[in-house]
């Protein structure tokens, strides 16, 4: 079994290690989780699941929390909008 597993986040092909979560994933690319109604990138806040600042589109799937969830080979993670 590998220790580290690859994801997209972005349109970036990203190597994280295996047991990382989507939110570690984005930080790795240099990308942002979501995009706020005045147009500013967001990234994660809290780590935590609380302030849903880390809402990104997993595997097509819109509004997940990054911190929440946990990277699986091939997964595919763009910024959300509000």
């Amino acid at each position: 079994m590998p220790d580290s597993i690859v994801v997209w986040v972005a349109g970036k092909n990203v190597e994280v290690p295996k047991g990382a979560t989507v939110a570690a994933a984005v930080f790795v690319a240099g990308a942002f989780c979501r995009t706020s109604p005045s147009g500013q990138p967001r990234t994660p806040f809290c780590g935590m699941g609380i302030c849903f600042e880390c809402r990104t589109v997993i595997n097509g799937e819109p509004h997940r929390r990054s911190c929440q969830v946990l990277c699986e080979p091939g997964m595919v993670i763009t910024p959300d909008e509000c």
